[in-house]
């Protein structure tokens, strides 16, 4: 499975197929979150937030990958990544594309 977040694929005619999106709301332990606001009274990198958001963002990928998939994609196209708070130490991650055939 080819993913790319152009229009196009090097070398490659295409078919569109359909919008395909994966997503994932997580959230780190209450213990993480404690240390977490410790680390933002003398700052750096919050690296328990940046491990969540990696991990739902492989997630999220990883399930839009199985519903291009089930269509027989050879790829998808125009990849786009949002996210979103849906509360203190929860985030959402959406990921979406287009499905295409290789013709």
């Amino acid at each position: 499975m080819i993913l790319v977040n152009t229009d196009y694929i090097s070398g490659k005619k295409i078919e569109t197929l359909q919008l395909v999106k994966g997503s994932v709301i997580q959230s780190k332990n209450i213990g993480k979150d404690i240390m977490a606001g410790f680390k933002t009274i003398v700052g750096g990198e919050l690296k328990g937030y940046s491990e969540m958001i990696n991990e739902a963002r492989a997630k999220a990928t990883k399930r839009m990958v199985e519903e291009a998939e089930k269509l027989g994609a050879d790829g998808v196209v125009n990849i786009r990544y949002a996210s979103s708070s849906v509360m203190q130490g929860a985030a959402e991650v959406l990921v979406y594309g287009t499905a295409v055939k290789f013709t």
